[in-house]
């Protein structure tokens, strides 16, 4: 894709001098789901699909920025002196948002760039491409302006742009997994902290299978920051009768306990997923040190049902994915991964049942929902690179 992204920024731009090619991963998020913004710990992986650019800096105050996944595509047009205005600018405001995020460290252009994508994430389906362009534009901002910033720094500024510049009041987890992403190892990252270690998947016999419901979604329109509101005063509750800074610094014992505070059901509800995710999360790479990917697999099955039943963030598409998932002997574990309301299923599937699972859950959910899901065969990948 080196080529052809630096072909598509000549045509585009008509330059090819001093152009350079970047990369940054999508990801997956194996196990622990809502729980990043709760203080708890999630466990997701890069992948070898994400998004590519070629950028160069320009001598005036101009941002320009092209996408080569739309057919009827235009170059977009900004400015460092106006950035602002580039928040209802389409997809072009998760990088304008990055630009301003990095101005608000203190880190100033000292002129604009042209920057040229092409992502081949499938839109919408709960991959983070929006946290795969976030981070490939810091990176790119990075080497382009010689600013002095590690990759979690990044990730921090990607997810400060989208809060703030986007509105989506998403947790750190996906930024994370992309700037931090390391070939064959998911991170095991403790979100109230950033504390984190690799942990190798081994999965002898087996591959991981993403599942797109191709139903769109768009967390900042959707029941995300309803979700997060509902975790936040369930968290104030419980504040007054237990010492706590996040809903992740409770063990399910301590929840059960004091969930009496919590004076809203749906809240308590809410709240219980993510203390009992967080828990299984934990118990979840426990297994996979332990070599016990039977265990492993029962550990996402068992989120999925939580998030549908508690969290209720899965719908008809997502669930019909993961219930036909779980009738094929050679399914390990398959949930929704990602904030859900559409996107995909993650599924671990023994090498032998790979084609029957992409078989018999395509022709369920077609006959069910009414149109196909989509397949994808897929690899843990490292995070941001220079092509």
């Amino acid at each position: 894709m080196k080529e052809e992204v630096l072909a598509g920024f000549g045509k585009v731009f008509g330059e090819t001098e001093g152009v350079k090619a970047y990369f940054a991963p999508g990801r997956v998020n194996l196990i622990g789901e809502h729980t990043d913004y709760n203080g708890g710990h999630v466990f997701p992986c890069a992948l070898t699909i994400g998004t590519y650019g070629a950028a160069a800096k320009r001598n005036d105050r101009k941002m320009r920025f092209f996408s080569m996944n739309f057919d009827n595509s235009k170059v977009i047009e900004g400015s460092l002196d106006d950035i602002d205005s580039s928040r209802n600018a389409g997809w072009t405001a998760y990088p304008a948002g990055v630009v301003w995020a990095f101005e608000q460290r203190g880190f100033k252009l000292d002129t604009g760039f042209d920057l040229c994508i092409y992502g081949n994430i499938p839109n919408g389906s709960g991959l983070s491409s929006s946290a795969s362009l976030e981070v490939l534009t810091g990176f790119i901002l990075r080497d382009l302006y010689g600013f002095d910033v590690t990759n979690q720094d990044l990730a921090l500024i990607g997810q400060y742009s989208e809060n703030n510049f986007n509105g989506c009041n998403c947790g750190i987890m996906d930024q994370f997994a992309v700037a931090m992403g390391k070939e064959d190892n998911a991170i095991f990252l403790d979100t109230a902290d950033l504390s984190f270690e690799y942990a190798p998947i081994s999965l002898k016999g087996a591959k991981i299978v993403i599942a797109n419901t191709n139903k769109k979604h768009k967390l900042t329109d959707s029941q995300y920051n309803a979700r997060r509101s509902a975790c936040e005063k369930a968290l104030s509750e419980l504040q007054t009768v237990c010492d706590i800074k996040g809903l992740g610094d409770l063990s399910p014992e301590e929840f059960e306990a004091h969930k009496d505070a919590i004076k809203d059901d749906d809240r308590r509800i809410k709240a219980k997923h993510a203390v009992y995710e967080n828990q299984r999360t934990i118990d979840a790479v426990a297994a996979l040190k332990a070599g016990d990917l039977t265990k492993f697999g029962q550990l996402m099955n068992a989120s999925h049902v939580s998030l549908r039943d508690d969290y209720d963030v899965t719908g008809i598409e997502l669930d019909t994915l993961a219930e036909e998932a779980w009738k094929i002997p050679g399914v390990i574990g398959s949930r929704m991964t990602g904030g859900g309301f559409g996107g995909c299923t993650v599924s671990i599937v023994k090498d032998e049942a790979v084609e029957e699972f992409k078989e018999k859950v395509g022709k369920a959910y077609l006959d069910k929902i009414g149109y196909e899901a989509a397949f994808y065969t897929v690899e843990i990948g490292d995070g941001p690179t220079i092509l």
